[in-house]
């Protein structure tokens, strides 16, 4: 199973990274008022939130939850996913947007913005991706 979730876990990354990406695009526009600025932060986020993604995936793969040795997938877990990915993910963008705009406000401000609209957007993604079993040879669905 271990082998072929790594197909899963980078399937998930792009999917996830397209999402947010244009999450962060159009609320860095936004908020910071320039287009460039928008796709400047967005695309500088593309590689670095992909090898964070990757990682946060590969660790969240290897934690084990449950009390009979099986790995919990449920409700639970996604939103436990989702506020440690989320805490990466706008720490991440709020210092790179900072760097960019060369203003700290605007790295808060974004960030602030993403904590609400990705973790919704994040969720669902979780819960889509739940129902594919892509990359799993084994998986009993709770």
């Amino acid at each position: 199973m271990k082998d072929q979730s790594h197909k899963r876990h980078i399937a998930k990354t792009l999917t996830w990274r397209i999402v947010g990406t244009l999450d962060t695009v159009i609320l860095s526009w936004v908020i910071s008022g320039s287009p460039s600025i928008g796709l400047k932060i967005g695309f500088a986020e593309v590689i670095t939130k992909m090898i964070l993604y990757y990682l946060h995936e590969r660790t969240w793969f290897n934690i084990n939850l449950s009390k009979d040795g099986r790995v919990l997938e449920s409700r639970k877990r996604h939103i436990a996913k989702t506020f440690t990915w989320r805490f990466i993910g706008t720490l991440d963008t709020m210092l790179l947007a900072w760097w960019i705009s060369g203003n700290p406000l605007i790295g808060l401000k974004i960030g602030f913005a993403e904590v609400f609209s990705k973790m919704i957007l994040y969720y669902l993604h979780e819960r889509f991706w739940y129902r594919f079993n892509y990359g799993l040879t084994n998986r009993k669905n709770n």
